[in-house]
């Protein structure tokens, strides 16, 4: 799917969409570069979810946890990873196996070992198109950057 985003609450609205849809054991993996929108994005999903918390980047802890209900959200940002054993050190697995939603910025960098059924999620800015523009592209296909 192919969505046009006018505004940052454009973006915020596609992403709550999808937030709304997320189906528990699985994962989405946002890429884009700085500056695009992933974190916003974020917001919109876990609102979606049904979350209410003030959601931030998990920059510098790496992953952050929300409760949904019956199971976990947990907020992955993998930009700061030096390599796939530090995905180890935090036990990656349980967040991509488990009876989790999870959202992961910057999956790009780790696509290795993202598993083959995940949602990837593309945000790209056309300048062209405006300053707040942004094309969101959503498919079941790991995205080449």
């Amino acid at each position: 799917m192919k969505y046009r985003s006018e505004s940052e609450q454009d973006t915020y609205n596609i992403a709550l969409e999808l937030g709304q849809k997320a189906e528990k054991g699985h994962v989405y993996c946002l890429v884009g570069d700085l500056g695009v929108g992933k974190t916003l994005f974020a917001k919109g999903f876990a609102k979606g979810l049904g979350i209410d918390d003030h959601i931030t980047s998990p920059t510098f802890t790496i992953v952050n946890e929300y409760s949904v209900g019956a199971c976990t959200f947990n907020h992955l940002d993998v930009y700061r990873i030096g390599s796939l054993d530090e995905m180890d050190e935090i036990g990656y697995e349980e967040y991509f196996y488990g009876e989790h939603i999870t959202l992961v910025e910057w999956a790009d960098l780790i696509r290795d070992i993202i598993p083959i059924d995940a949602t990837w999620i593309e945000l790209t800015k056309d300048l062209e198109q405006g300053f707040d523009y942004r094309e969101i592209i959503i498919s079941t296909k790991s995205v080449e950057l």
